[in-house]
């Protein structure tokens, strides 16, 4: 089995696109995907700095749109089989839901515009944040979470979890730590996959009643519990409940090694997962695709 992953919101880089619209078809691609983001891509992917995409409403279309060039750059190497499972962090679920046609590339992009739009009008109600805590106890770290008021929002393996909820509480919790937990302020704009984004639900909601989900043509997990998604239907559900729900991508890279994935290939911006499966799922080769020259070596990998 070789496993297909997408990140999350952080990976994006300035210049994401310059060296990938020297390929045939990329430009046109990312302006059929700028059209159903209602973003100009390409100018965000190229010119915009590093402040401007942390954005949130143009980091998760960006981060989406980078997935997808390079899921369909790999399209002849994908087609067609039988040993592949796809699995996204966070926003990266969306990619994911894509690359295995359980969305189409239009349905993807227009989600993930509604999502960003509404998260970012959460986030902007409140001023929240995320933590990133380094501790090999994890069980005393969830419990100090809980004590702090805070939620445990992404559950990333190898002694990382987020903690996310307003400034107040994570300052607090930062100034008074769990013993020999290290506390890492991340650069986010609000206290994602917690009921903070609830204000998030109803626009997505009424947007999936226009979409045609489809059963994964490939195993698709989820963020919610590590596990396969049912169907379509059920998967489009789990996607929009995401946003309130938190990441257990430590669960996913459990199942990926109990599935027995033999490589795993990370679609960009990459870097995070391949660096998580370091330490969740070790001895298990991860390549990350943020060039052309890697994405020869990913086909390498897929034949």
């Amino acid at each position: 089995m070789i496993a297909i992953v997408c990140p999350g919101q952080g990976a994006q880089k300035p210049g994401l696109f310059n060296e990938w619209l020297e390929l045939d078809g990329v430009r046109e691609h990312l302006a059929a995907l700028s059209e159903a983001a209602g973003l100009d891509l390409v100018h965000y992917g190229t010119e915009a700095d590093e402040e401007t995409i942390k954005d949130t409403a143009v980091a998760q279309p960006l981060i989406v749109a980078a997935g997808l060039m390079a899921g369909r750059l790999l399209k002849e190497q994908l087609a067609g089989r039988d040993d592949l499972v796809f699995a996204g962090h966070s926003v990266g679920e969306i990619t994911a839901s894509a690359l295995s046609g359980a969305l189409s590339e239009s349905e993807a992009m227009t989600f993930v515009r509604t999502r960003a739009t509404a998260m970012a009008a959460a986030a902007a109600t409140l001023p929240t944040g995320m933590s990133a805590v380094l501790s090999p106890k994890e069980d005393e770290v969830r419990a100090a979470i809980e004590a702090a008021g805070l939620t445990a929002a992404n559950s990333n393996g190898g002694g990382q979890i987020v903690a996310a909820g307003t400034l107040e509480q994570l300052e607090a919790f930062a100034a008074e730590p769990p013993a020999r937990a290290r506390v890492i302020p991340l650069k986010v704009a609000g206290a994602f996959h917690t009921q903070h984004m609830s204000p998030a639900l109803a626009p997505l909601r009424q947007l999936v009643q226009d979409l045609s989900p489809r059963d994964p043509d490939s195993v698709l997990l989820s963020n919610y519990d590590g596990q396969p998604v049912a169907d379509g239907a059920a998967n489009l559900g789990s996607l929009v409940e995401q946003v309130c729900r938190p990441v257990r991508w430590d669960l996913c890279m459990q199942q990926l090694v109990e599935m027995g994935v033999e490589q795993m290939v990370e679609l960009p911006p990459a870097g995070t997962l391949v660096g998580l499966a370091k330490r969740g799922m070790k001895g298990v080769p991860a390549t990350a695709v943020n060039t052309p020259e890697e994405l020869d070596a990913a086909r390498k990998i897929l034949a």
